[in-house]
């Protein structure tokens, strides 16, 4: 049970063990994508129907009853859930002989809930991890399973972290559901006491705070280079924030948001404590772009301010 691309690697490496067989997919429905909104499938699904194997779509398993049925006839031993975006409820998760295993993208109690790979790099973590879990009605609360260390780099964005977790996904999920089919495997109950809640991001936390520090902006920009992406704007021009370094994060500064240089290197910015260069930008309406070469067109100067 999954969606997105994260998710397509678990599912093609759990192909390849010849002890796993994966009897069906459940996802979600065709959504419309693109500027065109064309109707466009799950990756999961195109990987799926790609390699044969049965898909289910779905805009609610709870209340779909045929569907519950069906899952109910192929009787299986687990059912394997990684970015699957939708609520199971007792009914089904006592459809499987043994289990429902997630994988969730944190290292457990840390960062339960939406957007845990994100929530990590925009608080500053230089670490996190994978977890499998068993799983309960209470959100991402279930017995852990395995957990893998994973080191967040000072500049890895969430587009690079997801790919490191995309990737070590099944090398974790086979291990889990192979110990636990031969009971080998005892889950651990979670520390309450050690819970985080990774909140889902919307629109509008994307836009810069430049009252922050240097470092704390940083990692917001590399934190949303997906969905969504950071932003800002000057002289009433608004940009997608891409790329950026932190030149200097001690220095206190009054005139934060302020351009204090521009060079071939990019645009640097005051924040209230220290100084962020500018590397990569999109403009609205156009594409991607080194930040120096579009300040000639938008006609910057040192001292013009971003909000």
């Amino acid at each position: 049970m999954a969606t997105p691309e994260i998710a397509v690697n678990c599912l093609q490496k759990l192909l390849n063990f010849n002890d796993v067989n994966i009897q069906a997919v459940v996802t979600q429905p065709d959504r419309p994508s693109g500027r065109g909104n064309k109707l466009t499938p799950p990756p999961v699904k195109e990987f799926a129907l790609a390699h044969n194997i049965e898909v289910f779509q779905t805009d609610a398993l709870k209340n779909d009853e045929e569907l519950k049925d069906k899952l109910r006839s192929l009787k299986p031993d687990f059912f394997i859930t990684f970015a699957f975006g939708q609520l199971l409820t007792e009914e089904i998760l006592s459809i499987p002989q043994i289990a429902t295993v997630n994988l969730h993208a944190s290292l457990l109690p840390q960062y339960r809930g939406a957007n845990p790979i994100q929530r990590a790099i925009y608080d500053g973590k230089e670490e996190t991890g994978i977890t499998t879990m068993i799983t309960v009605l209470a959100l991402d609360a279930g017995d852990i399973c395995l957990q893998e260390k994973i080191k967040i780099t000072p500049d890895m964005t969430d587009k690079e972290l997801m790919q490191i977790i995309s990737d070590k996904a099944p090398f974790i999920m086979y291990p889990t559901i192979k110990q636990l089919y031969n009971k080998v495997l005892t889950p651990q109950k979670q520390d309450e006491t050690k819970v985080t809640i990774a909140k889902k991001f919307k629109k509008e936390d994307a836009v810069l705070d430049w009252t922050k520090t240097a470092q704390q902006i940083h990692d917001h920009v590399r934190s949303m280079t997906t969905w969504p992406v950071a932003c800002t704007s000057i002289n009433g021009k608004n940009i997608k924030v891409l790329s950026t370094t932190v030149l200097n994060n001690d220095t206190e500064n009054e005139n934060e948001g302020e351009i204090v240089n521009i060079s071939k290197n990019g645009i640097e910015v005051a924040a209230k404590k220290g100084i962020l260069l500018i590397k990569e930008i999109k403009p609205e309406g156009k594409p991607k772009m080194d930040a120096y070469a579009w300040t000639n067109g938008a006609k910057l100067k040192t001292g013009d301010r971003f909000d």
